[in-house]
């Protein structure tokens, strides 16, 4: 069982790809049959795929302050007037749509966590368009997203309560971006340079849900994060390496996470959750104003 990524890029070369490598992981630790651990991943990906549909309904969430975005990201997307790329776009559309069922109570697959769930579905409908994935690749993709999610929650954190949005859409950007990279080809040292980019843009990045709901601004961070992921990709599959190693960054992004004060850390008690319209949206929820 690999501690770090270092060493889940050395462990992966016994292997023939990181997913197995992963796969074998589960196999040992769950005591799972490689059919059912396929299955399960299968399943994870099911839902993703249903809630991007969902999302792109256009539906309100229960308090009314999220739904809708996604929807007019596709139509924006269809007009043809878009100044980025479809793909780019389409993995920011995408990504909203998860969160946006997420704050709809729906069904997603929390990856890490429910309120970074977008970013690893936009990046995957993304590479599927861009790279023509099969289904098979799909869940490949999935397996090699975890393997690395899994190095950076063993040496890190994935919470926002406990290191702020740069620990949780910024964990989730990392792990989607290297899972694109092998998808397109690149190495496992390539997809730790990817991890390495993200993490190091992300750094600081606080928690600061309105009302303390995972909505605002946090919908629309699932798109960031996605877009994120792929720059990174693209850049480290073009050869840009990191001067900070990757696992050193994951450590700082621990750290400084462990720095944040409280109120930047999922209390609602910092950032935009307490300019006057983040209280005022409280108080409209909650009846009063809680701060």
């Amino acid at each position: 069982m690999f501690k770090n990524i270092a060493e889940l890029i050395e462990d992966s070369k016994e292997y023939s790809s990181v997913t197995e490598l992963m796969i074998a992981i589960e196999m040992e630790q769950t005591g799972r049959e490689r059919k059912q651990i396929w299955e399960l991943m299968e399943r994870n990906l099911e839902i993703m795929l249903n809630s991007v549909d969902k999302g792109l309904l256009g539906e309100k969430s229960l308090t009314g302050l999220t739904g809708g975005d996604a929807k007019l990201m596709n139509e924006y997307i269809l007009s043809g007037k878009a100044l980025s790329g479809d793909i780019i776009l389409g993995a920011a559309r995408d990504a909203v749509a998860v969160n946006e069922v997420n704050a709809q109570m729906g069904l997603i697959c929390a990856t890490p966590t429910a309120g970074s769930a977008g970013c690893l579905p936009g990046v995957l409908t993304a590479a599927t368009a861009k790279l023509s994935l099969t289904h098979e690749n799909q869940i490949e993709f999935l397996f090699a997203a975890g393997a690395f999610g899994l190095a950076i929650a063993n040496n890190a954190t994935i919470s926002g309560a406990e290191g702020g949005c740069q620990a949780e859409v910024g964990s989730a950007s990392a792990m989607a971006s290297a899972a694109l990279v092998l998808a397109a080809g690149g190495t496992a040292e390539q997809a730790g340079f990817a991890i390495a980019l993200v993490l190091q843009n992300m750094l600081g990045l606080i928690c600061d849900p309105v009302a303390g709901l995972v909505e605002i601004p946090c919908v629309h961070r699932n798109a960031m994060g996605a877009s994120q992921a792929m720059i990174s990709a693209d850049m480290a599959l073009a050869g840009i390496k990191t001067m900070i190693p990757v696992d050193e960054v994951v450590n700082t992004m621990y750290n400084v996470g462990r720095t944040l004060p409280t109120a930047f850390r999922e209390t609602a008690e910092g950032g935009l959750a307490q300019t006057p319209t983040g209280r005022r949206i409280m108080a409209e929820i909650f009846g009063e104003d809680k701060n």
